[in-house]
């Protein structure tokens, strides 16, 4: 493993366990086993490493979401599959996803570039933008749209995490879940 691999790993598992201002640089050089100086060497500040390794996490969700997208199925197929996906892969990293969390309620969020933004949101810019302009969607702004969908991926994930539930019960509530979440944000009845 090379040395920023170490250091974002060792900086995901402090600031996880002890919070973004509770983790000093010192402390992940030494949980990644170099000095303090060698984490400088991969990243200017303390600031520049915690937008690196949010990036790089983002990065990993985004590519696992895409690779199991089919363009070619319906939007409520393809919005079911990434909500699906996107709690799957936080139940499997946990620790990942609750980086994320924690990073979305934090002032280094304004610290990622429109570029990078962009990149990480551009998958599902497209598949709201598809549901407006398609009008199955409701007629709400989409950034609302946005917010009702990751707080019910987020609540559902939680509600996962503080339960425990055998797989089946698990894909059960995440179907179930889907379908009061698809029935909100739409104009089609059931």
């Amino acid at each position: 493993m090379d040395k920023e691999k170490e250091l974002l790993a060792a900086a995901l598992k402090l600031f996880v366990e002890f919070g973004f201002h509770g983790t000093p640089t010192s402390k992940i050089a030494k949980e990644a086993g170099v000095a303090n100086g060698t984490l400088f060497h991969y990243f200017k500040t303390k600031e520049e490493l915690i937008v690196k390794l949010y990036i790089r996490i983002k990065e990993e969700l985004n590519g696992h979401m895409l690779s199991k997208l089919d363009d070619q199925t319906p939007l409520e197929i393809r919005m079911k599959t990434v909500y699906e996906e996107s709690i799957q892969w936080a139940l499997v990293h946990r620790d990942e996803f609750y980086f994320i969390q924690q990073f979305h309620f934090s002032p280094h969020l304004a610290k990622v570039s429109a570029e990078d933004l962009e990149k990480q949101t551009r998958m599902h810019a497209a598949l709201l933008g598809e549901g407006v302009e398609s009008r199955i969607f409701k007629a709400l702004p989409v950034n609302l749209i946005g917010t009702l969908l990751a707080s019910q991926l987020y609540g559902v994930h939680q509600y996962l995490v503080n339960n425990d539930l055998p797989v089946s019960k698990q894909k059960e509530v995440i179907d179930e879940t889907f379908v009061l979440l698809w029935q909100m944000i739409t104009n089609i009845k059931s």
